[in-house]
């Protein structure tokens, strides 16, 4: 007598199944993480209740977590729609980062232009920025058939250090006294803030028109098609006369190109100058991951998870202040959230049937 044990995948998930999983996997992560703050020493009940007012119980909060959403949305959208296609991109932390560069670069070196022509400028050069640091991994993909979880990855520490040599080198601003900032940007260079809140709602409206679009772009284009198709059955998309290197050249491009956009808005919206790349970006690329996933890889539904994201955020930068707990707990959250939100879409997806064989 054997037993064998077969992963078979499954024909269909209802919709009732998939946002049950999700349900779970967020249950199930908050017990993980009720633990690890037990053995902090923390009540995390406490730690809960302290993180929901932090994020979502004050005017304050609410407008800091939609604040953190921004970037989150810009990035998390274009991860679900190269996600979609199960192209890996890992590195949006890194696209950031470039588009942050550019975009804060081309502040810097104009600063006397009018805002109406300096602010889109940035945009687009972010854009570029973020599209052109992902096209690296996309070319290694598509020509060498390296895997693009690794390059992409790996990108993010050549864009953070790239970083560090600008702030501390050739772009360090004269009035910082050694510390590692740029100069100001201008007004011209500085988006504009809703009210006295630090939602810079320019970035915030391009984030979610761009949301809609690729939501539209999804499930109503030809295009979408074939990225949907890719991402179920590569060899399916070729007998089809699908270009499968084409598709992932597109998405780790326009997904690349979001996330560059999220460091503009980061840096001329919130620092007004480029600094170290942990202040640019405190693993919101990282973060943004979390966001695709748990919104199902939906482009639509990433704006509710966003948002509950950025809240998270909120509420762990409040504990780690009153409960005096290290500044890796929010990454640690983060951590626990991924991996069941992962491990929920692979059962979901799939079962494991045992028999038992005479």
């Amino acid at each position: 007598m054997s037993v064998k044990v077969r992963i078979e995948r499954r024909l269909e998930v209802s919709r009732t199944t998939q946002i049950g999983s999700i349900l779970l996997s967020l249950l199930l992560s908050f017990v993980v993480i009720a633990v690890i703050f037990s053995f902090l020493g923390v009540n995390p009940l406490n730690a809960y209740r302290r993180i929901l007012i932090g994020g979502f119980g004050s005017l304050y909060g609410l407008s800091e977590s939609v604040a953190k959403s921004i970037p989150l949305l810009l990035a998390g959208a274009g991860l679900a729609l190269s996600f979609k296609a199960r192209v890996y991109n890992i590195g949006a932390e890194g696209q950031i980062l470039l588009g942050a560069i550019v975009g804060g670069g081309i502040g810097l070196a104009w600063p006397d232009l009018p805002r109406g022509l300096l602010l889109p400028l940035m945009f687009l050069g972010g854009f570029l920025g973020g599209a052109l640091w992902a096209l690296i991994p996309a070319l290694l993909k598509t020509r060498f058939r390296v895997d693009e979880v690794l390059t992409s990855l790996m990108l993010v520490y050549i864009a953070s250090d790239l970083v560090r040599y600008l702030v501390y080198g050739p772009w360090r601003g004269a009035e910082q006294r050694g510390f590692p900032y740029s100069s100001p940007f201008s007004l011209s260079a500085q988006l504009p803030h809703l009210g006295t809140t630090r939602i810079h709602y320019p970035t915030l409206i391009v984030a979610l028109l761009l949301t809609l679009a690729i939501y539209i772009l999804l499930y109503y284009t030809k295009l979408g098609y074939e990225i949907r198709v890719v991402g179920e059955n590569p060899a399916a998309g070729r007998y089809a006369g699908m270009s499968v290197e084409r598709v992932i050249l597109f998405v780790l491009v326009l997904s690349g190109g979001l996330a560059g956009l999220a460091g503009v808005g980061e840096v001329a919206g919130i620092h007004a100058r480029l600094g170290p790349p942990e202040g640019i970006s405190p693993g919101y690329g990282f973060t943004a991951i979390i966001v695709a996933w748990l919104a199902r890889l939906n482009p639509l539904l990433t704006v509710l998870t966003a948002f509950f994201m950025g809240g998270l955020l909120v509420g762990g930068d409040a504990i780690q202040t009153a409960l005096n707990l290290p500044s890796a707990t929010i990454f640690i959250f983060n951590g626990v959230i991924l991996f069941f939100i992962i491990a929920a879409e692979y059962l979901t997806n799939y079962r494991v049937k045992v028999e038992v064989v005479k």
